[in-house]
């Protein structure tokens, strides 16, 4: 067994999804503490143990019953990923996280602009929220996602992939709003706005005190071409799928949906602030992380 320790908060595994002592460090603190006066019987699984497991499960893209057997169970590991979504857990961490990631690369601990997309996924059958997208011929879920200029996630919605960019930019906007007081600038693509429908925009600016700005690409460009600000939430997009349990949406419930892509973040975000080497895999991050350096030499 890869584990020292099966039940403690000191477990080690050897797997590469397993957190480092370093990323313990830093999500340790950030847990709910055990209420230890309200008895029952103690725990058995510690916090470290449970979260190498979801992190698993979330790397992997395996069933939670498929789990190798010397990490926590698979009915007590999804009993604490939901019970962590539903009292919270996921979201403090999560947004915690993004407020460090920002000041320790010299940013506003709170954004002021944004950038929206979305992303059509397929998803396995049964469960709730399944629709098809005749834009991407995708049956399944769309994901819909407000990020920092860093790419880190602000306000994320999963409903149906037949909902389109307008109805769910719409709902995904005023989520933010009510979430983000400081953000006053969006930036979008063109299918949430276009030249006979500008209702989105004058929607948001009246209602939400937001200027959606549209980002478009112009008419002679053929294939794929970087555009101004949209990459940055692109590449999250492809952060997320690289964990193979998004790379098509297994969940049945759409918040386990929302809280899953959270738990990705999660992760990726303490891998930044527990100072782990990152390695660029292609050119597309490599360029991204040159335009970043660039932009922050710039703001300095």
């Amino acid at each position: 067994m890869c584990n020292e320790d099966r039940g403690g908060d000191d477990a080690r595994s050897c797997y590469p999804s397993s957190l480092t002592d370093a990323m313990w460090a830093v999500l340790a603190p950030l847990l709910p503490a055990r209420d230890l006066r309200k008895g029952g019987r103690p725990r058995v699984y510690g916090d470290r143990l449970v979260l190498d497991s979801i992190f698993y499960v979330l790397r992997s893209g395996c069933p939670w019953r498929m789990m190798p057997r010397d990490l926590a169970p698979a009915d007590a590991a999804h009993r604490w990923f939901t019970t962590w979504r539903k009292n919270g857990t996921w979201d403090r961490v999560h947004d915690e996280l993004r407020r460090r990631v920002r000041v320790a690369a010299g940013r506003e601990a709170e954004p002021t602009a944004a950038v929206l997309d979305a992303q059509s996924i397929k998803s396995s059958e049964g469960g709730e929220c399944r629709g098809f997208d005749m834009g991407k011929k995708t049956t399944g879920r769309k994901r819909h996602l407000v990020v920092d200029t860093m790419g880190l996630i602000l306000v994320v919605m999963v409903t149906s992939a037949s909902v389109n960019d307008r109805p769910g930019g719409r709902r995904i906007l005023q989520r933010l709003a009510e979430a983000f007081a400081t953000v006053a600038l969006v930036w979008a693509d063109g299918g949430y706005a276009n030249s006979i429908d500008s209702s989105l925009l004058s929607w948001a600016k009246d209602k939400l005190g937001i200027l959606l700005e549209i980002v478009k690409r112009t008419d002679d460009v053929k294939g794929f071409k970087v555009l101004p600000r949209r990459w940055v939430v692109e590449r999250t997009l492809g952060w997320l799928v690289r964990n193979r349990r998004l790379a098509r949406d297994y969940e049945r419930l759409t918040a386990n949906s929302e809280a899953m892509i959270k738990v990705a973040m999660i992760r990726l975000m303490t891998i930044r602030l527990a100072d782990r080497p990152i390695r660029w895999s292609n050119a597309t991050d490599r360029e991204a992380a040159r335009r970043i350096n660039a932009e922050q030499l710039i703001t300095t």
